[in-house]
């Protein structure tokens, strides 16, 4: 696609809406027709346009432009001295970069501040359990969103995945801390810089030969594919804790909510696709995630690199069949299948007999005389997971791309 005509497409999507995220959802063909109802949303209200045909009317002209201008380069680094939410914007930054950032650094008028710290509480409580299901459960299933999958792995962050797993990292961590959205805080910072880079991805993409032969959209990272994402994470982790039978108060079920709810408004998405309730959520997610998980080539090749993650730091609880077998217990057995993960004879059944009992125990409620090794191995392993899962938030840059991955030009 050449530049002028990919630049009216992403001003023509633009024009409908805006933004995007990570990149999923099925074929047009196959999907099913978009019916969830704007009356369900934050605002209770909206067009109720397929959000499969909005991206994002700011970012995606402006990265256009600065990739033409060749000033990406210089925008990135400049912007890694922007740390904090309520620190000055560097000096030196193209006017319109600085525009788009000062109104993007915004939170809703509709943010509540008291469930964003009743959060806090939430994520200090269940930060364990969330540090293994933002880190490795939603990560595994991204890998079966078709879209999202190919999307990583041709683009710039499937060159390295090791750097990609500390950037989804960083959203977790930013997202539960305490001040999350204070001025000293880095949540406001960190989804701004990924708006912008999922900008660039959004330009980028449609260059690569291999995500043009394997990708039924023309442009990525639609609002449809970031809510299809979203709901792979706190969508998934409400599902799985609940499933687990963890208890949680109402009102921290709400602020977890909420706080993704704040979320997605500041990566761009409409507010008229962002689900008011669990109960939206779910009839949701119902429609846009479950129907369209399946595998692909390349998220098979970017699960088995997570199934080798444990080996970046040498932690020895997290090999590829206990991994292996976690993905199994948490995702089922058809998802494991398609990412041809082998059934594990000791960690499979063990898991399945004794991970329910171990969850009573750890939050009280259920008190057992002789505990098991294998409760303590339980701990080790999330002990260990989280020690990856921070061991990834040293210095990080979440930068504009200027190049999608090079072993797939």
């Amino acid at each position: 696609m050449d530049k002028l005509n990919r630049r009216s497409l992403l001003r023509i999507g633009g024009a409908l809406g805006a933004v995007g995220a990570f990149s999923v959802a099925a074929p047009a063909a196959a999907r099913p027709p978009w019916k969830w109802s704007p009356a369900d949303s934050m605002i209770g209200s909206g067009s109720g346009t397929d959000p499969m045909n909005v991206w994002d009317a700011e970012a995606d002209p402006l990265v256009a432009d600065l990739l033409e201008r060749g000033e990406v380069g210089r925008v990135n680094s400049l912007l890694r001295t922007w740390k904090t939410n309520g620190q000055p914007l560097p000096d030196g930054l193209p006017a319109d970069v600085r525009d788009f950032i000062e109104r993007a650094r915004q939170l809703p008028s509709w943010a509540d501040q008291s469930m964003l710290e009743t959060a806090v509480a939430f994520n200090e409580k269940r930060g364990t359990y969330l540090g293994v299901l933002y880190g490795f459960a939603s990560g595994m299933l991204a890998t079966v969103i078709p879209q999202e999958a190919r999307a990583v792995y041709y683009s710039k962050g499937g060159a390295n995945m090791k750097g990609r797993i500390s950037r989804t990292a960083k959203f977790g961590y930013d997202i539960g801390s305490r001040n999350a959205y204070t001025p000293d805080g880095e949540m406001a910072v960190t989804s701004v810089k990924t708006r912008l880079a999922h900008a660039g991805v959004r330009n980028l993409l449609p260059r690569s030969p291999h995500w043009n032969n394997s990708a039924p959209e023309t442009i990525p990272i639609s609002q449809h594919d970031i809510m299809v994402t979203w709901h792979s994470l706190p969508t998934t982790v409400m599902r799985t804790l609940n499933s687990w039978k963890v208890p949680i108060p109402e009102n921290e079920s709400r602020a977890f909510l909420h706080s993704w709810q704040v979320s997605a408004h500041m990566l761009g998405v409409e507010d008229q696709y962002i689900p008011a309730s669990w109960d939206a959520a779910e009839s949701q997610a119902q429609q846009v995630l479950d129907p369209i998980l399946k595998p692909t080539p390349e998220g098979i090749k970017l699960a088995d690199m997570l199934l080798d993650l444990g080996k970046q730091i040498d932690l020895t609880l997290l090999t590829r069949p206990i991994l292996g077998a976690f993905t199994r217990f948490i995702l089922g057995d058809q998802i494991a299948d398609w990412l041809l993960i082998p059934r594990e004879p000791v960690w499979g059944p063990l898991l399945d007999v004794a991970w329910g009992p171990f969850i009573q125990v750890r939050e009280g409620l259920l008190t057992l005389p002789n505990t098991d090794e294998a409760y303590w191995t339980f701990d080790e392993f999330l002990r260990q997971f989280v020690l990856l899962y921070m061991s990834e938030l040293k210095p990080i840059s979440i930068e504009i791309p200027e190049f999608n991955n090079p072993n797939y030009p």
